[in-house]
């Protein structure tokens, strides 16, 4: 049984901290959350965490991390609205381990395109946090938006792809009306793509 740890803080909501508790606990994700991590004792989902009886880890210092996580021995780390830097040296410890969601279309190489069910070129949202990237799916007129899965590499928005979604962008359209649509299919995507990871033998 794998070993989740599962990072978060008071920028997000903890939906997906949610998505990964219920999978584990519907027995579709064949693994055990050994701690949730904060950065501040203030983070939304530690209330889902204790709610839950989970082990909570609060981590201020960025250069406390991979102690911590080291200790915590997860099979993988789960970012779920992390906002601390991640230092090389834990990406390097815990290489194709670290898996996050970014706001936007990540090809599968450096030059790479990604193309949206309509056939049209997907938006990277490279360098862009959540609420500008669904802006920028506003902004360039784009038929999807969508977000992608994918383990946390050195190069920034990047890494080995490990699933996508997409979601029609309607006409009327605000950041927090289509990311409220994004967001039930990418809590979706965490859920099937830890439960493919967690199925696999290492």
């Amino acid at each position: 049984m794998k070993r989740l740890a599962v990072l978060i803080s008071n920028k997000g909501t903890g939906t997906n901290l949610q998505a990964i508790i219920d999978g584990v606990e519907s027995g579709q994700i064949i693994g055990k959350i050994a701690a949730v991590v904060s950065d501040t004792p203030d983070a939304q989902g530690l209330k889902r965490a204790r709610k839950h009886n989970l082990q909570i880890e609060i981590c201020p210092k960025k250069e406390n991390l991979l102690p911590l996580l080291e200790k915590l021995a997860p099979d993988y780390i789960c970012l779920a609205g992390w906002k601390q830097i991640i230092l090389p040296e834990v990406i390097n410890t815990f290489s194709n381990r670290i898996l996050n969601t970014h706001p936007g279309l990540i090809p599968d190489t450096l030059d790479g395109v990604v193309k949206n069910p309509d056939g049209a070129e997907g938006l990277w949202n490279r360098g862009k946090l959540t609420d500008a990237a669904i802006q920028n799916f506003l902004d360039q007129d784009a038929g999807y938006a969508g977000c992608t899965n994918h383990f946390l590499s050195d190069e920034f928005d990047f890494g080995k792809v490990l699933g996508r979604c997409f979601e029609k962008v309607q006409p009327g359209d605000t950041v927090e009306s289509l990311y409220t649509r994004l967001k039930v299919k990418e809590n979706k995507l965490y859920v099937d793509v830890l439960t493919k990871l967690c199925g696999e033998e290492k």
